[in-house]
C-alpha cells in the first residue's frame, strides 16, 4: 500500500509541475506526462503479479483453458493502455485523437474476444441440447 500512496503523491506533484512547465511550453508538460504514465504502469505490474498467480490456480484448480484467461489479460491490458493513451492525447489537446484510440480498443477488444463468444455460443447449444 505504501507504494500506492506514494505514487498518488508522485503523480499529483507531476500534475502540479505539469502545469508550471506548460508556461514554458506544452511539449515539456506532455513528456513529463508520459513518463510518469509508464512508471506508474511498471508499478501498476507489480501489483498485478500476485493477480496473475492467483488466476494461475485458479486456473489449475477449476481446470480452466489457459487460452480463456490470457484472453481475458489481454482484454484487461488493451483497456488500459487504450485509456491511457486516450487520456494523454485529450491532455495534448487532442480529444479527437483520444476518443479514435478508445473506439480502436473497443474494436480490438471485441476481435480478441470472439473465441470467448464462441465457447458461450457452444455452451449455451450444449445446454439448450441437454433440455
Amino acid at each position: 500500500m505504501g507504494y500506492y500512496l506514494q505514487t498518488v503523491g508522485a503523480v499529483l506533484l507531476t500534475a502540479v509541475l505539469g502545469l508550471t512547465l506548460t508556461n514554458r511550453g506544452k511539449e515539456y508538460g506532455i513528456v513529463l506526462t508520459i513518463l510518469v504514465c509508464c512508471m506508474v504502469l511498471v508499478i501498476a505490474f507489480t501489483y498485478l503479479d500476485p493477480v496473475l498467480k492467483f488466476l494461475q490456480e485458479l486456473e489449475r484448480l477449476a481446470d480452466l483453458e489457459t487460452e480463456m484467461l490470457l484472453t481475458l489479460l489481454k482484454v484487461v491490458g488493451i483497456a488500459l493502455l487504450g485509456e491511457m493513451s486516450a487520456l494523454i492525447c485529450n491532455d495534448a489537446g487532442n480529444s479527437s485523437l483520444g476518443k479514435t484510440l478508445q473506439i480502436l480498443g473497443s474494436a480490438v477488444i471485441l476481435w480478441i474476444a470472439i473465441p470467448i463468444f464462441r465457447s458461450l455460443i457452444n455452451l449455451l447449444q450444449r445446454i439448450l441440447g441437454e433440455l
